[in-house]
């Protein structure tokens, strides 16, 4: 039996073929919405890492930001920690600087009290210590009370007081026989006694100094003294004898060229 034949008909074939040409472009629309939906998931995924990222950067600037701020927080306690140690420092430098003046002003008064204290020792020692005495060109060591009772003397014939002078010269030569003292007191015994009138007692004395220290620096003033006595004692001989003896032994001396004068007078 033979198939049967399907009559071609124009109208459905053409009809296929608008279906056919309709179908492509509705395709192609599909693919290219397809594409677009793919590409915005691909920049919205690019824009979402990119926030990601922009994130994290934020987070770890934010992160050193706080950190930074922390450590110049901790610099400036530190700073301030450092300040205020510096000031303390400063604040004891300067006590202790005080407490070092303060001990220098202490020693030096320490120092100055000790050497007044030894001055005084040495004082109070020379009172009862010998002393060299240089006197009328003379040298020698005398006790304190030695030269004590001499410079007494003295201050009482200085003071005019002539028999007071003629016993303290006296005492003092009894109480210190051998004194360095003691040509200078007899001429001072001696002129005490010629203020006196005592002329005869005063010639021995200035004999007696002549005897012990011919060379003492009152030697010449002693002889001359004595001319002097033996003018008031009228013995005007005795005087010019001696005046000759002052002009020979002692040319030089004051008392020579009053010597002189003395002897014209009496020729």
């Amino acid at each position: 039996m033979m198939a049967k034949r399907i009559p071609f008909r124009p109208l459905a074939a053409g009809l296929l073929v608008a279906a056919c040409l309709a179908a492509g472009p509705a395709r192609a629309a599909l693919f290219e919405d397809d594409d677009a939906r793919k590409a915005i998931l691909d920049l919205r995924a690019k824009v979402e890492q990119q926030r990601l990222a922009n994130e994290g950067a934020l987070s770890r600037q934010g992160d050193e930001l706080r950190k930074a701020s922390e450590d110049n927080a901790l610099l400036r306690r530190s700073v301030l920690d450092l300040s205020s140690q510096i000031e303390a420092l400063r604040g004891e430098i300067a006590r202790l600087r005080g407490t070092d003046e303060q001990m220098l002003r202490d020693l030096s008064e320490l120092q100055r009290r000790q050497k007044d204290v030894a001055q005084g020792v040495d004082e109070r020692l020379r009172k009862f210590e010998p002393s060299k005495i240089s006197l009328d060109g003379r040298e020698f060591t005398a006790e304190p009370a030695e030269t004590r009772d001499f410079e007494a003397a003295l201050a009482v014939f200085r003071r005019g007081e002539f028999p007071a002078a003629q016993a303290a010269f006296t005492a003092f030569l009894k109480q210190y026989p051998q004194s360095g003292y003691r040509p200078t007191a007899l001429f001072w015994l001696g002129n005490a006694q010629y203020a006196n009138r005592d002329y005869r007692g005063a010639i021995a004395n200035f004999r007696a100094l002549l005897a012990q220290a011919p060379d003492h620096g009152r030697a010449p003033e002693a002889v001359l003294s004595i001319a002097n006595c033996q003018i008031e004692l009228k013995d005007n001989a005795g005087a010019r004898k001696t005046l000759d003896e002052l002009v020979k032994a002692y040319p030089q001396s004051e008392a020579a060229t009053a010597a002189r004068e003395r002897l014209a007078r009496l020729k």
